[in-house]
């Protein structure tokens, strides 16, 4: 048996929450109401406006007013100018911080999982906690998980580069 996630869960430090969502299901209701599943299978953290590879260390801008709002908000940006990619806001308001949904068990990365599961900019600023369309289970299921470096932040500088802010589940 499966239960959504809520509130709590989301009000946390992304430090907390992006491990503790490694092995919970993504789920998307389609308009024909079919639901497509995929286990979390990695995450990475992005922490305020001092971590420079976050999208806030450039300040509040339209494109980063979410990362002030509210927990459990879907954030969802088009890297590389053809890719969506899919976060949650996680914290307390006012302090940015999200985590990134880099893969899921099946679909190894995070273009690739937002294509699967249809997501793209009509989700951002919706919320995984009250939404019927998208939003995240437990099962109860616990992957052995092991950390790494972030991917794709050399802008950021060794210091944020190097940081273990990556949660990969190792089964």
């Amino acid at each position: 048996m499966s239960f959504r996630l809520c509130e709590e869960f989301f009000h946390r430090d992304c430090l907390e929450v992006a491990p503790d969502l490694v092995g919970k299901l993504i789920v998307r209701r389609l308009t024909d109401g079919s639901l497509l599943k995929e286990r979390i299978a990695e995450t990475e953290a992005y922490r305020g406006e001092e971590d420079l590879a976050c999208h806030a260390s450039k300040g509040r801008t339209k494109r980063t007013e979410l990362l002030y709002g509210k927990y459990g908000t879907v954030y969802v940006y088009l890297c590389y100018g053809m890719h969506w990619l899919m976060n949650v806001i996680t914290g307390e308001l006012e302090q940015p911080q999200g985590v990134l949904i880099r893969a899921g068990e099946v679909h190894n990365g995070p273009a690739k999982l937002t294509k699967y599961l249809q997501v793209d900019k009509s989700f951002n600023g919706k919320s995984f906690i009250d939404n019927d369309d998208l939003w995240i289970e437990d099962d109860g299921f616990c992957p052995n998980i092991r950390t790494d470096v972030r991917v794709g932040i050399d802008y950021a500088g060794d210091y944020w580069k190097n940081l273990p802010w990556r949660w990969i589940a190792d089964n």
